[in-house]
């Protein structure tokens, strides 16, 4: 998904599932408007994009594929947003990139050092195909249960589907070398010179404030962490109107607003 003009902002979706780029981010996207140049890909093993014959994905793969993404489209600067796996993704690129990226948003990120693979996580990984999986997984995702509607779960439902054999290869039990693989070291993080807004649900279960988003404060050399009360992992989804005002106002700064 590519649309508007102006500075450019990748945006890089999570790992539940039938996630794709435009699933998660056309919402946001039409809100933020055309003054940004927004870029939403379906990262390896998700939506439209194979894995590579060989290759099980991982962080490294989607790091490459994402920093490759925008020297093929020919952006020298750019903002990278990342939700969950996204986010572990965005930071990465941050400290492999430090030209390209002048700014990150980390939202329910993955990558901090130490962090467990939450049963949630795990659970939601596990998700089979078809409409309880789909129920199942959106009622971990979100707090509030009635965001788990009929329409929501039917177009989800379908989207794994569509996508259940390349999901398969990515992450079979036991699938804490999964999480463990999506960890970034403390040199990464040192890295990392770009500013950094951290964005996290107070009730995320899937990855737990404490052990997600805290101890990358310590870590990462220009950090702020916004914190939302009566939120799940997907701000995006449970309060947009913030999350939009957050990612707006983080992202104007770069104008000299």
């Amino acid at each position: 998904m590519e649309s508007g003009a102006g500075p450019s902002v990748l945006m890089l979706h999570g790992s539940g599932p039938g996630t794709t780029g435009s699933g998660a981010w056309a919402t946001t996207a039409q809100a933020l408007g055309t003054s940004w140049h927004l870029v939403a890909p379906d990262q390896a093993g998700f939506g439209r994009t194979p894995i590579p014959a060989g290759s099980r994905g991982g962080l490294r793969l989607w790091t490459e594929q994402a920093a490759g993404l925008m020297d093929a489209l020919g952006v020298e600067h750019y903002t990278v947003v990342g939700h969950s796996m996204g986010g572990a993704v965005a930071l990465a690129l941050a400290a492999a990139r430090p030209q390209q990226v002048t700014r990150v948003v980390a939202v329910s990120t993955m990558g901090a050092p130490g962090a467990p693979l939450s049963a949630e996580l795990d659970a939601v990984w596990a998700a089979p195909a078809g409409p309880l999986g789909a129920r199942d997984m959106l009622s971990r995702l979100v707090l509030d249960q009635a965001l788990v509607t009929e329409s929501a779960v039917a177009a989800r439902a379908a989207a794994m589907r569509a996508g259940a054999t390349a999901f398969a290869s990515l992450f079979p039990p036991p699938r804490a070398r999964w999480a463990d693989d999506l960890t970034l070291s403390a040199q990464t993080l040192a890295g990392v010179r770009a500013p950094v807004l951290l964005v996290h649900g107070a009730e995320d279960r899937v990855t737990p404030l404490r052990t997600a988003a805290l101890p990358l404060l310590e870590r990462l050399a220009d950090a702020r962490l916004h914190v939302l009360g009566r939120c799940g992992h997907v701000p995006a989804l449970e309060h947009p109107y913030d999350f939009r005002r957050l990612l707006s106002c983080f992202l104007s700064r770069e104008r000299g607003h």
